[in-house]
Parts: C-alpha cells; structure tokens; sequence
C-alpha cells in the first residue's frame, strides 16, 4: 500500500500542473455541464492563442534567468503598426490616407519586424552594457509605449481607435478551417504550430541547450565556452518577434487597435509560465507546460464566468493556483536535489 501511495505522490509531483488543469476542467464541468462540449474548448482555444504566444516568448528569457517586462508593449506597437497598414481604401478614417493598398504580409513583417528589433535592443543592452534584465525591460516598457503612443497620435489619426481593417487581414484572427462540422480556428493552428518550433528549438537545437545551460549556471556556461552574449541575443530577438506576432494577431482578431493593446500581458505571460513550470531562477522549462500554464488561466477566465463567479473571486482563486502550483512544483525539484 505504501508503494502504491509513493507512485501516487511521485505521479502528482511530476504533473501537477496536467492533475490542476484537470481538477479545473471537471469542477467547472460538475457545476455546469453545459460547460464540456466541443464549442467550449474551441472558444477557450481561440481566445487564448494569441496569449500562448506571448507565453513562449516570455519562456525563453525566464529559462535565461531573465524577465522581460516589455512584452505587453511590444504587442500594443505591433498591433498599431500593422492595423495601421490594412485598412480598406475606402474607410473615411485612414491611418496613412494616401497609402497605396499594400500585400497583408508586408504590414505582418514589419509588425514583426518592430518585435524583432525591441528584442535585440534588449538582448544587445543586457549581454554588452550589463544592465540587468528587469531594469533593461523596465526602459524599453516606457520607451515602446512613448513611440507608440507617438505613432498612434501622428496625424490624422491624432490617438482615434484604428478601425476599417481588411478581410484578407483580419480572417487570420476570426477565420477558421473546417474538418467537417467541426471548425479550427486559424488563431489555434497558428498557436500549435509556434509551439511546435518553439518545442524544436527548446529540445533540439544548440540554441536550446545553452538556453537552459544559461539559465543554469551563467558562470559554467562561460567556462564551457558558449558565447553567453551572443546567445542572449538571439533569445531576446526570438521573444520579441513572437510579441510582434501576437500583436499582429490581436490586431486580426479584433478588427483594430489602439495603444492601450497589450497592457499587463507580460505579467498575464510570466504567471502561466511559472505555474506551467518555468523556474524564475532560469534552467527549467518546458511548452507543455507553459502551453498547459496558458489553459489553466483560460479556463479560469472563461468557466469561473460560465457559471457565474465574479470577477474579483476569480482574482482569488488564481492567485492561490498560481501559489499551489508553483509549491507542488518546487517540491519536484528539491526532491531532486
């Protein structure tokens, strides 16, 4: 009896974030059944495509032992400037009046492009000026907000909610692919196949393994001859671009944008990136488990509403998920040790 009970803690130790998701799903369900259907799942799926994005970058710098606090305004300028670029030529309040209707993946890649670069700005300022990770983010936060409030309020736009965006634009974030009665939203497709490079790059690639051998000890790293720096780089810049392409995502999904896009997202991304597993301290990670972190807050916002808790009850119960799962978590690892 006493092995079986072993097992049993060793289970839920080792997935305890799969086991609370789990939990989540069924109370929810119990309360109302209405709750487990195909609709459901696709809804929360769609809504939180764009977050799980978000997630990956922010994964990257946290199994780095660094944060990234820039990611939410990151999103906010990429979504202004590629809504900026797609709208109809016949809406009467253009961003750019006299500008020629451009291919959509032109606007795309220089939404992404922006991310791109804010992400090697970070990445370039943490590795050669050795400023550390929070403060550096901390001033790229503010200056991405100044420019693109500045963009934002350029005339004759002057601060208006950006509206009138393409079809050929916006179905990347409302269109879906259809398996026969069943429809998959382009978000969800999009999300899967960003997790997938994202699973490559973390398991198979070198970039992967000095991601986390940074992350777990900076000093080894240097003395086992990688180019610590130069990696830094390249893992900012990867965060950035997958910002860029949320914000993009966001912008599709809602049919416009304005500054305010993004605000908080990097803390909504760093929370389920802890409760999905990735250590603060840097060295640990996985996207199962940020993808996992992702839905437990997905089904939080979505079911605890379903059945009618409150907002700030909601607040709550997330707060003490996050707490739960981070100290089941944390038993894994000093078991290990």
């Amino acid at each position: 009896m006493s092995v079986n009970v072993k097992k049993a803690s060793h289970f839920l130790t080792n997935n305890a974030i799969y086991v609370v998701l789990v939990v989540i799903f069924i109370g929810i369900t119990i309360s109302n059944p209405d709750f487990l259907s195909l609709s459901t799942l696709t809804n929360i799926l769609h809504q939180n495509a764009t977050k799980a994005i978000i997630a990956l970058g922010a994964a990257f710098v946290l199994i780095t032992g660094g944060v990234d606090l820039s990611a939410g305004r990151v999103v906010g300028l990429s979504a202004v400037v590629s809504a900026s670029m797609v709208q109809m030529s016949n809406y009467p309040q253009k961003f750019f009046p006299h500008l020629a209707e451009l291919p959509v993946i032109v606007p795309i890649l220089l939404a992404v492009l922006c991310g791109l670069i804010v992400g090697l700005i970070n990445g370039l300022v943490i590795s050669k000026l050795h400023v550390p990770p929070f403060i550096t983010t901390l001033g790229t936060m503010v200056i991405v907000l100044g420019v693109n409030s500045l963009y934002f309020d350029m005339d004759p736009n002057n601060s208006q909610p950006i509206g009138g965006l393409r079809s050929s634009f916006t179905k990347w974030g409302t269109g879906s692919f259809s398996i026969g009665s069943f429809n998959l939203p382009y978000l969800v497709i999009i999300a899967i196949v960003v997790a997938i490079i994202c699973w490559i790059i973390f398991n198979k690639t070198r970039l992967g393994k000095n991601m986390f051998a940074i992350g777990g000890n900076v000093q080894a790293a240097h003395v086992s001859g990688i180019n610590v720096g130069r990696n830094l780089l390249w893992i900012y810049g990867i965060a950035g671009a997958l910002y860029g392409l949320a914000g993009v995502l966001e912008a599709a999904k809602s049919g416009g944008a304005s500054s305010a896009y993004g605000n908080m997202y990097e803390l909504d991304a760093i929370a389920a990136c802890v409760v999905g597993g990735v250590s603060t301290t840097g060295g640990i990670g996985t996207v199962p488990g940020v993808m996992a972190g992702v839905l437990i807050f997905g089904v939080i916002n979505y079911g605890l509403t379903f059945i009618g808790v409150g907002p700030y009850f909601q607040l709550i119960i997330k707060g003490a998920i996050i707490v739960a799962a981070v100290a089941i978590d944390a038993r894994k690892f000093v078991a290990k040790k």
